[in-house]
């Protein structure tokens, strides 16, 4: 996906910090659609189809975690970053488990928050096109983030997972580096306890 025509959807109700956000991104090329308010946000998603979503956690009428949750009945795909002043652990793993794709701690450079928006952004372009994996009796849709056994009910993955599992078919029969995985799926500005806290967390679900 080109960036120059990539559509933002951010919602963050500090309007000094949201006005810098907008007009930073719209100097790289992005379209940018700023929302003081989640329920601003919402309308906005449903009216103007955005490709990516920069939602702030804590906000009046509908906080981020909550809109993501509405966006992902919706649209399963769309990459959502959250910006956050809260990193306890347990609101990471939240943050993931109701569909968000990144996770941004406040402060942050605007330069990180760019890399961020185009990794994701080159993500999903590389998963529109991809194929449909056969693995044994499992089939793998990276397209659309499932994994199903033989005749049983799919699976849905998260993005990471998906882009896990897509990055393990593809580098089959060699050993792929942890770094080259930390890279490709978080960026290289991912801090490495972040992505370990990820990556526990997946590898408790493939246990379970």
């Amino acid at each position: 996906m080109n960036k120059e025509k990539a559509h933002i959807l951010l919602a963050e109700d500090e309007p000094a910090l949201g006005m810098i956000i907008k007009e930073s991104l719209e100097t790289r090329g992005f379209k940018v659609t700023h929302c003081m308010n989640g329920v601003q946000a919402y309308e906005s998603f449903e009216n103007n189809n955005p490709q990516i979503a920069v939602l702030d956690v804590m906000m009046p009428e509908l906080d981020g975690f909550s809109l993501a949750k509405k966006i992902r009945l919706v649209n399963e795909e769309m990459p959502i970053i959250f910006l956050t002043a809260k990193s306890q652990t347990e609101d990471v793993l939240e943050g993931f488990h109701v569909g968000g794709n990144d996770y941004l701690k406040k402060p942050f450079s605007m330069e990180e928050l760019i890399v961020r928006i185009n990794n994701l952004l080159s993500r999903q372009q590389t998963q529109q096109t991809a194929a449909v994996y056969q693995i044994g009796d499992y089939t793998f849709n990276f397209p659309q983030q499932r994994l199903a056994y033989r005749s049983q009910e799919p699976i849905k993955l998260t993005h990471r997972e998906a882009h896990l599992f897509y990055h393990l078919l593809e580098k089959k029969n060699t050993v792929l580096d942890r770094t080259f995985i930390l890279k490709k799926l978080w960026g290289a500005t991912m801090t490495f306890s972040l992505a370990v806290v990820w990556m526990c967390l997946f590898q408790n679900c493939v246990k379970n």
